[in-house]
């Protein structure tokens, strides 16, 4: 499971341009997100109050709103500043950052021209990390009771229409595991419920390919640290299999960033620990994210 979230002390939420309590910032009955789950989201990760690869989160949700149809009607820009107010106005160094959008409430089914006034929130809570204990162990994993369908569109999109996902938390929190694994009926090995899996099999790192997956932002930046690293890459059908086989696996995310994977279904990976492999990226992952900080910090003016 993530780390603790512990509100921030005035709890601020960004709700429809203006900054707002918790227990005001509502939305109406006949919002299309809260009828059809129509909507999207973002969850992101702030350090020393900047929050890491904010653009690329935007421009991942943008996308999102364009399948939907309804992209029309946010503005990047605005977006944004949103989820920058909310850390500044919460007083949060180390945060996680919520965005939800929606289309906006109107009757009837969503339609693209009935989406003129989006709904926009932003919740920013405390994150406590997960000790060096919980990277040192692991997390553990099950496989999912659902079976996926490669061809389907939803993967792909950060979607308000969870339950799926949901549903696969609780089956692993039944089985006392923390994380549950989506799988297809032919057994390939696709994501986890709320992270995007990696392996190593000899010299080589190993993810399953964009197909069926929700492409994460940690993700994209762990290919790019594999490659800047010398260590070769393969984006391809990946067996459940060869991953209860493999040298050793993680997890990513952007708020857990690299989390090892050390167990599967009960049963161990390689050693039952971190791998080499494992630590040189999330070693090299944690350089990234403070040079981005850094570099966020100065840009705002601080020293």
């Amino acid at each position: 499971m993530s780390g603790a979230d512990k509100g921030g002390g005035r709890d601020l939420v960004y709700c429809n341009g203006r900054l707002t309590s918790r227990e005001q910032a509502v939305v109406p009955a006949f919002d299309y997100g809260f009828l059809y789950g129509f909507g999207l989201f973002e969850t992101m990760r702030a350090y020393h109050g900047v929050i890491f690869r904010l653009d690329e989160h935007i421009e991942r949700l943008l996308r999102g709103a364009e399948r939907l149809g309804f992209a029309a009607c946010l503005s990047a820009g605005k977006l944004k500043d949103a989820c920058n107010e909310t850390v500044e106005a919460n007083s949060l160094r180390e945060a996680r950052v919520r965005l939800t959008v929606t289309p906006g409430n109107g009757d009837g089914m969503p339609a693209p021209d009935k989406c003129a006034s989006p709904t926009v929130m932003v919740r920013a809570s405390s994150y406590t990390p997960h000790s060096t204990e919980v990277y040192e162990r692991g997390f553990s994993a099950v496989v999912a009771t659902s079976r996926r369908c490669l061809d389907s569109v939803m993967p792909g999109i950060k979607s308000l229409s969870y339950a799926e996902n949901l549903l696969a938390r609780f089956h692993a929190s039944r089985q006392a595991a923390d994380e549950a694994l989506f799988v297809t009926e032919r057994g390939l090995l696709l994501e986890g419920s709320i992270s995007n899996v990696f392996l190593v099999s000899g010299p080589i790192l190993v993810t399953p390919s964009a197909q069926g997956i929700l492409p994460g932002i940690a993700r994209k930046d762990v290919l790019g640290l594999a490659a800047a690293l010398g260590i070769p890459v393969e984006e391809r059908a990946v067996t459940f299999q060869e991953l209860v086989g493999a040298d050793e696996a993680f997890l990513t995310n952007s708020i857990i960033e690299i989390m090892p994977l050390t167990r599967v279904e009960g049963r161990a990976i390689a050693g039952g620990g971190p791998g080499q492999v494992t630590r040189e990226l999330a070693s090299a992952y944690r350089s990234l994210v403070e040079t981005a900080t850094i570099q966020g910090r100065l840009a705002m003016g601080e020293g």
